[in-house]
């Protein structure tokens, strides 16, 4: 049931447009895509910790449980300029994660992992 609830809503968003696209707070943008999956926009520099920053934050945005499973769907490496494809199902899932983690048995993350990603600025000592 939750599982349906949540290809809808990405589902709507998908439906809306670009206009409804999700920057996230690293600054990627997500665009959600038919099926339940979604799409981290390449930009320049962006590397794997980034993709899933970006992917981490969408999916805890969408009020989705940290605990949720993320799944890269693009087989990593990533090519210059092009996005990252993630989805809330292992159909279709890629054969890694495009990260160094010891122990990964699959292509997948939680939502509250993958956010952990996500570079903060240091504090300035003044």
């Amino acid at each position: 049931m939750i599982r349906h609830l949540v290809i809808a809503s990405v589902a709507a968003l998908a439906l809306a447009g670009p206009a409804a696209a999700y920057i996230a707070q690293n600054g990627l943008q997500v665009r959600a895509e038919s099926g339940g999956s979604f799409l981290v926009v390449g930009s320049p520099g962006q590397g794997p910790g980034e993709s899933w920053c970006a992917a981490g934050d969408y999916v805890m945005a969408m009020g989705l449980a940290p605990t949720t499973r993320i799944w890269r769907l693009s087989e990593p490496p990533r090519r210059q300029g092009e996005g990252v494809r993630f989805g809330l199902s292992p159909e279709g899932a890629a054969s890694k994660t495009g990260l160094f983690i010891l122990g990964s048995e699959d292509a997948s993350l939680s939502a509250i992992h993958a956010r952990t990603l996500c570079r903060k600025d240091p504090p300035i000592n003044d």
